[in-house]
């Protein structure tokens, strides 16, 4: 990957071939949020990410852009990328959309993925693709009232197995077109077998808590550095 090659050049690269940059494209969980009305930038996975990156080699200055906005999906996202993602020159794209996109088809988000991945390939890009956390599993008894109803949706969405294709779906998608995945949405299945996935989203629906940031970006670490 350009950010493991950027990274390993030191200091001495700087001059001919810049800092390290990366963008994160996506939804809410991008953007920062966390509970209601609560952003934190510090605690989100790309920041996690870029101090992981900063303490590889302090001397090699690495850029993070935030091109996550609440409550998109991929296909509203898409006349945005040359604005807010390809314009930064990134070594690396992190792509993470789906929590959204659930609620619509999913020939709709597939479409958009595509496009997205197309775009970043076409301007030789590294991109990679990471899988969203889980739903919730059933409305905590914490849920705020103004979003019980939807965290019933979610619920079901994700009990009765339709996150479960649309991310299989993604998935094998980005396989197809040699995109990179970050599988962060097995990582919690499997905690699900034995633990209470719902207690880990702030918002109790979609949003993970801070130690979840954590394991995305140790996840994108070893992405990233992985061989």
């Amino acid at each position: 990957m350009r950010v493991r090659e950027k990274m390993r050049l030191g200091v001495s690269g700087l001059a001919g071939y810049g800092p390290v940059n990366l963008v994160a494209f996506g939804d809410s969980v991008t953007h920062g949020c966390f509970g209601p009305g609560e952003y934190d930038y510090e605690s989100v996975y790309w920041n996690r990410l870029r101090r992981k990156l900063n303490a590889v080699d302090p001397a090699v200055p690495v850029n993070a852009i935030n091109a996550g906005i609440g409550g998109v999906t991929a296909k509203a996202s898409l006349p945005r990328i040359g604005r807010d993602v390809l314009s930064h020159h990134p070594d690396l794209v992190i792509v993470c959309f789906g929590l959204n996109d659930v609620n619509g088809p999913l020939d709709g988000y597939l479409f958009s993925l595509r496009e997205i991945f197309s775009a970043c390939r076409s301007e030789d890009r590294d991109t990679v693709f990471m899988t969203p956390n889980m739903l919730n599993t059933y409305v905590a008894d914490d849920t705020e009232d103004r979003y019980r109803e939807y965290a019933a949706v979610t619920a079901e969405y994700q009990r009765g197995g339709r996150m479960d294709r649309y991310m299989a779906e993604a998935r094998a998608l980005a396989a197809d077109m040699g995109v990179t995945v970050c599988d962060c949405y097995s990582a919690w299945k499997k905690r699900a077998e034995g633990e209470d996935t719902t207690m880990l989203l702030a918002n109790r629906i979609n949003h993970p808590l801070r130690e979840m940031h954590a394991l995305f970006a140790d996840m994108l670490f070893d992405t990233v550095f992985g061989e």
